[in-house]
């Protein structure tokens, strides 16, 4: 590691340390330069202004929360992983409620990077793997973006409560009701009498679509393109 990398590192270790022991409050140039032992002008070169460094900061937090994702194996039902998902990503934010703050909780997040991008990709991955299961119904990339959008909603309303006022069921709620409606498993817990065939068509053509461009069939590119156009609109059928 060079001097410039070291000192860089520094500065991100201890910015990360404030915030984790003091909020976001706590990570202030002054207090940055004497626990990372430079002085503040090296933060500025390093980072640009404090935006930059927390950044930084960001993305440290979300190369933790993927070094989780990653180990997390899949097991032999798509559906489960998903909600094993939910509550890792629950559960790393109220572990580490401050960079889960840092890191979901601004309007715009610059940080995150190529690390937050992979997150994503883990999360469309696992949802993939439900679609070709013949068992989600909503396309791939709608159903992630409600999950994602439903995990980090919880997760900022339990870290915004007060530890002893927190519903300690609400997670799992809010996972189920959200898992359910993207997939089959909400008609295979009622038996399969709730709409269970409402969105048979709508399955099979999300299952169809995740496997078409690896599948051998003999179709030309304009053939697979309409072909994926019908599935679309199939999928999206209420």
């Amino acid at each position: 590691m060079t001097g410039r990398q070291d000192t860089r590192a520094r500065i991100v270790t201890a910015a990360a340390e404030l915030l984790s022991e003091g909020g976001r409050g706590a990570v202030t140039t002054r207090a940055v330069s004497q626990a990372a032992g430079v002085q503040p002008p090296a933060i500025y070169r390093q980072f640009g202004d404090m935006d930059g460094l927390l950044d930084a900061v960001a993305a440290a937090g979300f190369g933790d929360y993927l070094a989780r994702k990653q180990a997390q194996e899949p097991s032999g039902d798509p559906v489960a992983d998903l909600r094993s998902g939910w509550d890792l990503h629950v559960a790393f934010g109220l572990d580490n409620p401050a960079f889960y703050s840092l890191m979901y909780g601004r309007t715009h997040p610059r940080g995150g990077g190529e690390a937050a991008a992979e997150a994503w990709r883990i999360l469309v991955g696992m949802v993939t793997r439900v679609a070709e299961a013949g068992r989600l119904t909503l396309d791939v990339e709608g159903a992630a973006a409600m999950i994602h959008s439903a995990a980090v909603g919880v997760t900022l309303t339990l870290i915004d409560t007060a530890p002893e006022r927190r519903d300690p069921g609400l997670s799992g709620r809010m996972r189920d009701l959200v898992v359910d409606g993207v997939t089959d498993a909400g008609a295979a817990r009622d038996g399969g009498r709730v709409g269970s065939g409402d969105r048979a068509a709508a399955r099979h053509a999300v299952a169809l679509g995740a496997v078409l461009d690896t599948a051998a069939a003999p179709l030309t590119p304009g053939e697979r393109m309409f072909l994926r156009e019908l599935l679309d609109r199939l999928a999206r059928a209420e």
